[in-house]
Parts: C-alpha cells; structure tokens; sequence
C-alpha cells in the first residue's frame, strides 16, 4: 500500500546547492479511491505526471466531499465533477470551467426489480425510487421533469428516496429503483446474491437524457495565466496517457489503484471488473469536450419545467484551450 500519492519529483541541482522543483498541482476526486479515476493514479504510478515536471497530489473524495467547494476554498487546482453538478454550481456564481473531458459516455442508470412489476418508465409513478443527492440528483431530476413525472411524492409522481452510496435501500426493498453506475452499484446488487435476470435497467444513455459526467474542472482565473494553462495542459495530456494505458491494460491499472487506496476497502475482484467498464467510458475520448455531448447535456438541464436544473444556456462554461495546447 502506498503511504503517499505524493510523487517528489524535486531534483537538486549537482554543484549548484538549487533545487529545479517540478509544478506542484492537486486533483481533488469526486468519489473514493477507486478504478473510476484509475487514469490519473496510473499517471502518478507510471511516471507521465513526472515527465511532464508535475508534481501531483491526487485527493480521494468521499460522502461529505463536493469537488465544487474543495475547489472554491482553494483546495484543489483541478476537480472531477459531474456536469450538471459543475453547471448548476457555474450559474449560483461559482466561475468553473470544463478543461478536458476523459468520460465520453455516462455510467449513470436506474435499477429496478423486476417484481416490482417496472418494465418501463411510463410505470415508474406511484413508486419510490432511490436517488444520490449532493449535485448527482440534476440527471434525475433533468429526466423525471421530460417524461412529466412529479418527483414530490404526489398523485401521479413518484417518491424521492434520497440515497445514500450504497444498494441498501434495494436490498431491503424500502425502494423501487435505485441509482446505480455500469461500474460500481450495480455490480454490488449482484455481489449481493440478486441475479441479472431479476432487475430492469434503465441507462441514461439509453433514454436520451444522459449528461456528462467525470470531467476536469478549474476555477476560470487560472485560463488568464499562460503559465497556468501550460501547466492545465502538461496535467491532461499525462492524465490521458493514463487512462489509454488503463484502456489497454486493465487489469494492471486495477491493481494499482489498489496500491493506493489506503482505506484498504477495495477489493480485486470488484477493481478489475470497474475497470473494464470504465474503459467502455472512456473509449473514444482523447479528453477533448465534444461540443455535440455538451449541447445534449445543456439541454437536457434547461428541460426541466417550472424546476430546471439551470435556467439558461451558459456562458464560457468549456474551452479547448487546454487541451488544442495537450494535443499539439
């Protein structure tokens, strides 16, 4: 395990007593540990931070972390964030901006129980249905208001369950449906004894109403420094050499997460299968923003009725300056 996601890359200068230190830099993750950021602990393990003279700190993130206010306190130079969560925060008056963009595709589903008697979501009203707070409701939300669904618990709605990190509330059949990734949670409703053919699953995707999700945000005052989005640059190009490697090599990318989660929580097993569908994610992004995704994701928040997740199309909220800079 390691004791550090420090790598020191400071050099003292032989003859000359002065010490060519590398650009310090601090990521702040969006969750725990895990093969969902295995990109960036393969950077720092592999050494592509180090030949682009960084020296990165990666933070885990955890249940009372939010990246939005890791990175408003100055806690973080770069923090991984959902979209919505990223845009909702932009229009409250925090100045965040889309730098890269590693996940091509969402994770995000719904997961039922087929007893339920849930086939499609024309029947989710009058059903409780468990939902992650803490800026991961925006998708959610973005959808039900689509499809016409009160989320108050009224006639004709459904029920809000507000739900913790966990398949608990599945399990124990206190909900309907539960927030789940590709990669983790629903894995987790199979570990714990229920089979494929005993769920229903509704991918975001699927439904048209996926947004982004895992992308690198900084505050927008460091795009005006040169020397801020060299440095932004020389982080992503590493970061996707990371996560190409990931893509290729799975299972090993696996193992080294596991090297770094110093919770020892994790588990092999559970490590290697996110991995590879995380990878599905991250195929096909080179960490570049597709405007298209973006447009979509706007979209989808403006939709939401009396209630939308933001109520109008943001300003300066992505740039490609970073990474035309990482890929040139």
């Amino acid at each position: 395990m390691k004791t550090t996601l420090t790598l020191a890359l400071g050099a003292l200068a032989l003859g000359a007593g002065a010490a060519d230190a590398a650009d310090k830099m601090t990521l702040q993750l969006k969750w725990v540990t895990q093969a969902q950021f295995a990109g960036y602990y393969v950077a720092l393990e592999e050494g592509f931070y180090e030949d682009e003279d960084l020296d990165v700190t990666i933070k885990p993130g955890g249940p009372d972390i939010a990246p939005t206010q890791v990175v408003a306190g100055g806690g973080a130079d770069v923090v991984i964030d959902w979209m919505p969560s990223a845009l909702a925060a932009r229009e409250k008056g925090l100045a965040l901006v889309n730098i890269a963009q590693p996940f091509k595709s969402s994770g995000m589903m719904l997961t039922c129980l087929k007893e339920t008697g849930i086939t499609s979501p024309a029947d989710f009203p009058g059903k409780t249905l468990g939902v992650w707070f803490f800026g991961n409701e925006y998708p959610f939300l973005s959808w039900m208001s689509q499809l016409g669904i009160p989320t108050d618990g009224s006639e004709g709605g459904v029920t809000v369950l507000k739900q913790g990190f966990n398949v608990d509330p599945l399990l124990q059949k206190q909900a309907d449906c539960i927030s789940t990734m590709t990669y983790n949670e629903y894995w987790q409703v199979i570990e714990a004894g229920i089979s494929p053919d005993e769920l229903v699953t509704f991918k975001y995707e699927d439904q048209g109403v996926a947004t982004l999700e895992d992308g690198l945000y900084v505050m927008e005052d460091k795009l005006s420094d040169p020397a801020e989005v060299d440095k932004l640059a020389r982080f992503v190009r590493a970061s996707m050499k990371g996560w190409k490697w990931a893509e290729e090599n799975p299972d090993a990318a696996a193992m080294i997460v596991l090297d770094y989660d110093e919770s020892g929580a994790q588990t092999e097993e559970h490590q290697k299968r996110m991995m590879s569908e995380v990878a599905k994610l991250t195929a096909g992004s080179n960490g570049a923003l597709d405007e298209a995704d973006y447009e979509r994701t706007v979209a989808s928040l403006l939709s939401g009725g009396s209630d939308p997740v933001i109520t109008k199309a943001p300003e300066g909220a992505w740039t490609h300056v970073v990474t035309d800079a990482a890929l040139n």
